[in-house]
């Protein structure tokens, strides 16, 4: 779910085709997105198995440790793309903005918290070229909690 007003339109990045936009400022730490509908979670092994893998792989987002879910109907949450230099922080499937956010914004997390160990996205990333490779779980998790907390720990 969405928590603030927004709109889906053409992305500002390059070649990312649409993006997700902020229609009201939303202030650092506030939350941008939550899990709501989550019926079912693979093993990145059983990602893989799967006949149509490669196909869903643009649909394949990580959850927690070698959790996966596949969501090929594409929800609107799906038009949050990839930033080195992100709008918001991907933490166990929620995304929290980083600074305070204009309305207008774009949201863009760190993909790098979402693919398997070792995954390389099949773009590179649009700003600096430098290719998207999955965290180590153990490593995505330090990270974003380190942030979090960086963010919203003495609140």
């Amino acid at each position: 779910m969405i928590l603030p007003r927004y709109r889906v339109c053409p992305s500002l990045i390059p070649g990312a085709g649409k993006g997700l936009f902020l229609d009201e400022p939303v202030s650092a730490g506030r939350l941008i997105t939550a899990p709501d509908d989550i019926r079912k979670v693979y093993k990145w092994q059983d990602v893989e198995a799967l006949p149509d893998a490669r196909a869903l792989l643009a649909s394949t987002v990580r959850w927690f440790e070698d959790r996966y879910t596949i969501t090929p109907e594409w929800p609107d949450e799906c038009y949050i793309n990839h930033c080195f230099e992100p709008t918001g922080l991907w933490h166990l499937g929620f995304v929290f903005a980083l600074a305070d956010l204009a309305q207008g914004t774009e949201i863009t997390v760190d993909y790098r918290h979402l693919l398997a160990p070792g995954q390389r996205e099949d773009f590179d990333d649009a700003a600096s070229g430098r290719p998207i490779v999955g965290y180590d779980w153990h490593a995505s998790l330090a990270a974003s909690t380190a942030r979090l907390h960086a963010l919203v720990g003495s609140r």
